[in-house]
């Protein structure tokens, strides 16, 4: 009898373990400058957060899509199956630094960004949207047209936003790599801190 009241003890407890497991995911969406390029992947940014996502209770699962040399439209092409799979309760796009740097039409970064909010919201996942810069050689009008994407997106669609992902980093040579795009292992931190104000009032708002 002992036995069998052992055995169902932990039966119990193994089910309500279960029952407890996290099930609530964030999703990040990005290329290169969330898929921790050139250095170890435990010091991205998205590692990073993984890290403080697991302390918080319930803790949170991180899924990184992220693929060095994404583009907006390939993201486009990925997020249905992604949030099919996944079916994250936020989602954190991070996309257009490739499009910039190729000079791809603004016009067409702004609708794939647009469709991928609009699938995220459909699927019921709140979105937070990452910004980014480009270099000043590329021109002012350019860099201008980019830069209010995101704004006018965020607003438009009532999304969160993080004008620059790369602020107070991209300027500092000892945070950022020999190619001047990305972060050193020593400056993820530093695009944690400018992520984390605008993701966690989502992960409090985001249904259990």
């Amino acid at each position: 009898m002992r036995r069998f009241l052992y055995a169902l003890g932990l039966l119990l407890w193994g089910m309500a373990v279960a029952h407890a497991a996290p099930t609530r995911s964030v999703l990040v969406l990005g290329d290169s400058l969330s898929a921790a390029h050139n250095i170890p992947v435990e010091s991205g940014w998205v590692s990073l957060l993984y890290g403080r996502l697991a302390k918080m209770e319930p803790p949170w699962r991180v899924v990184n899509a992220s693929i060095s040399g994404e583009t907006s439209l390939s993201g486009r092409n990925h997020l249905p199956g992604l949030l099919a799979k996944e079916r994250p309760a936020v989602v954190v796009i991070e996309l257009g630094a490739n499009d910039g740097l190729r000079g791809l039409p603004l016009d067409a970064l702004r609708d794939n960004l647009a469709a991928m909010i609009d699938m995220a919201h459909e699927a019921g996942a709140k979105v937070l949207l990452l910004g980014i810069e480009l270099p000043v050689n590329y021109g002012p009008q350019y860099r201008d047209g980019l830069r209010s994407i995101y704004a006018d997106l965020a607003r438009q669609k009532h999304v969160a936003l993080v004008p620059f992902l790369l602020d107070g980093v991209a300027l500092d040579p000892s945070l950022m790599q020999d190619d001047g795009l990305h972060p050193t292992a020593a400056g993820e931190p530093h695009v944690l801190q400018n992520v984390w104000p605008a993701l966690e009032p989502l992960l409090r708002k985001a249904p259990r």
